[in-house]
């Protein structure tokens, strides 16, 4: 098994990224050298671009806006998560933040995680 080291510049993590893609053509069994190396090149790559390509947080709004495209919802099809129907309008303009009992029923009910919906709206300018 080859040494798998933290990767600290570009040029470490795209001869990580490639040894990986080798050992992944493989096809390991799981418990063999192979396979270990492979978890632990994951880790360290992984850790690297969490350091170096950090991911922003998605807006809920436009989660939710993205669900009700991809089931194909209409506003009405909101109305037992967040309320009325000018609850909803509120909420999808972001004139209205969501509320505990809202996050929790958007969660259970459409498959959101709920540390997206708690994240704070992002203000749209004009």
């Amino acid at each position: 098994m080859k040494q798998v080291k933290i990767i600290r510049s570009h040029e470490e993590h795209q001869k990580a990224l490639a040894r990986a893609s080798k050992l992944m053509d493989l096809d390991p069994a799981p418990g063999t050298e192979e396979a270990d190396e492979l978890e632990l090149l994951f880790l360290v790559i992984g850790d690297y671009e969490e350091k170096h390509f950090p991911m922003d947080t998605p807006d809920p709004i436009e989660v939710i806006k993205f669900m009700m495209d991809q089931r194909g919802l209409k506003k009405k099809d909101l109305i037992p998560y967040i309320g009325s129907a000018s609850k909803v309008t509120e909420v999808l303009n972001g004139a209205r933040s969501l509320s505990l009992s809202m996050i929790r029923r958007l969660s259970e009910g459409l498959g959101i995680p709920a540390d997206i919906l708690i994240q704070p709206l992002v203000k749209k300018r004009a």
